[in-house]
């Protein structure tokens, strides 16, 4: 990207020609990245929508019901207690996308100010922060993911968001760290630093809005992995609270009904598939549209 110096005041600041408008049109032009911009915003408006519409109560169902398969009435079947599968996964999937964004604005809140601090300030400041963020890298993401959330009292909504977002914190962190350690050395930076501005007008002015489209990207990758690793805490009893339909915890309670039907097993973990795939297809695209070198 090319970049002219403009005077805004004193202020000497790159000038951006990209757009929204623009970036969407790069992002049509690719097919992976516009399959997993659809899909999520189905999955997505389908959360919203189908509860809404279907006006049936998820949580409920009659025994007479149990385990019908996919057809007219329920497009997904039943489950055990005859509750019907269809609402459940999109009401469930309101659940692991609140997870999933959650965790991620979290990560973000935290990442990007000691990646930002540890980027700009350098020496000690920044060898601290660094060796705090290896260590965290240290540990499998599960594992450090079970421990945290264990920590936090057990199976929560508030507990399973927290435990997530601590986990991706390092992330963001190193990535940003990485992208202040270019730009803090650019002739803009140096000639805002060289007519007396103070440091954090610096960072908030020039620093930050520079790394707005390398973050986009990390952190539409990461709100796949976020909802992953919630479903696989919900997988293991550690997720969301009993009763809740989220889809780690509907795959966990389908697989104790598969020798009964597949399907409540099935839909969840298919949504759950699906969900990732399209953030990770739609992060890529992102990548490719804001960054062609890195390809």
């Amino acid at each position: 990207m090319t970049e002219r110096m403009e005077t805004g005041g004193s202020m000497l600041r790159p000038r951006r020609k990209e757009g929204f408008p623009r970036l969407l049109a790069q992002l049509m032009r690719r097919r992976s990245a516009a399959i997993g911009m659809a899909v999520v915003m189905v999955l997505t408006l389908m959360s919203i929508l189908v509860p809404i519409l279907h006006g049936g109560d998820p949580l409920q169902g009659t025994e007479a019901a149990a385990y019908l398969g996919p057809g007219l009435e329920h497009p997904f079947g039943t489950d055990v207690l005859g509750r019907d599968l269809f609402l459940r996964v999109f009401y469930g999937g309101r659940f692991s996308l609140a997870i999933g964004f959650s965790a991620v604005l979290f990560s973000l809140a935290f990442g990007v100010p000691l990646g930002a601090i540890a980027g700009y300030s350098g020496g000690k400041i920044d060898a601290l922060l660094m060796r705090l963020i290896d260590l965290m890298l240290s540990f499998p993401s599960l594992l450090l993911a079970i421990v945290l959330t264990t920590l936090f009292g057990g199976a929560s909504m508030s507990g399973l968001i927290l435990s997530v977002g601590i986990v991706g914190i390092p992330q963001f962190a190193r990535q940003m760290r990485g992208e202040v350690l270019a730009i803090r050395e650019q002739e803009y930076v140096l000639a805002a630093k060289a007519l007396g501005f103070q440091h954090l007008r610096i960072l908030f002015r020039h620093v930050l809005p520079n790394t707005i489209a390398p973050l986009t990207v990390i952190a539409t990758l990461r709100v796949g992995t976020a909802i992953l690793d919630a479903a696989g805490l919900s997988f293991l009893g550690l997720g969301v609270e009993v009763g809740v339909p989220e889809w780690g915890t509907m795959i966990k309670i389908g697989r104790d009904e598969m020798s009964q039907t597949i399907w409540p097993a099935l839909f969840p973990g298919l949504a759950l598939t699906l969900t990732v795939l399209g953030f990770n297809l739609f992060g890529d695209g992102l990548r490719d549209a804001l960054d062609p070198k890195s390809k």
